[in-house]
């Protein structure tokens, strides 16, 4: 699933790039640390005690992008991160690990960069969309390895920062990062309405990332 995912985000992008080759190439490396929060789950009895929270614990991340730019400000990016993380059960009787887990993030962006080609200063905002994977390692339950499966969700990213450039092809970058992924939805009722009739109401529910990094970033003309 996951191949899928990346094969169409990174076909995108290089059909984008097919009428801008002549255009900017920038590409760039972060590395820095992701705030991340699980889902609600209904109470289930863990070793003898209630827990009602999947948590995904906040860790260290890096990640990688390429973009070429259709003009001036505006881009067409592919984003690669990773999350080092740990799946946790949480309850009345507190926390208990469950898994070692690695949080991979592949997103297709457009981004507007503020100011001209050429500008040291240049912000920069963006949004796109693709898929997290949840790749767990060792379960810390039993002591084995490969006992989980992986899982893969749609999500979205959200977020902006700043490059100061120190040669014309050479830039340091800081930015924030937001990335919500659906994870499932639960019923929260029915809702009627005396001319439509009734329906039922969904909670969709995310795991949310907040990543804070800093790199360097490349550019090519």
């Amino acid at each position: 699933m996951v191949r899928r995912i990346l094969v169409v985000l990174v076909g995108s992008l290089l059909f984008t790039t097919t009428s801008a080759l002549a255009q900017q190439v920038e590409a760039s490396a972060s590395i820095g640390y992701s705030a991340s929060e699980g889902i609600t789950t209904d109470q289930h009895t863990l070793l003898g005690q209630q827990y009602d929270t999947l948590a995904v614990d906040s860790g260290a991340s890096f990640n990688f992008t390429g973009g070429v730019f259709f003009n001036e400000n505006m881009e067409a990016q592919f984003l690669f991160a990773r999350q080092n993380s740990r799946l946790q059960a949480e309850g009345t009787a507190g926390k208990l690990p469950i898994s070692e887990l690695a949080v991979y993030n592949y997103m297709f962006n457009f981004v507007y960069n503020v100011g001209g080609r050429d500008a040291k200063i240049r912000p920069y905002f963006f949004g796109g969309l693709g898929a997290t994977d949840y790749s767990f390692g060792q379960n810390l339950l039993t002591g084995s390895t490969g006992n989980i499966p992986g899982e893969t969700r749609f999500a979205t990213n959200w977020g902006g920062g700043v490059k100061y450039f120190v040669a014309p092809a050479i830039g340091l970058q800081a930015g924030l990062r937001w990335t919500p992924t659906y994870i499932k939805s639960n019923t929260a009722g029915i809702w009627c309405d005396p001319f439509y009739g009734c329906w039922p109401v969904v909670n969709n529910q995310y795991s949310n990332q907040f990543e804070t990094s800093f790199g360097v970033t490349f550019r090519v003309k």
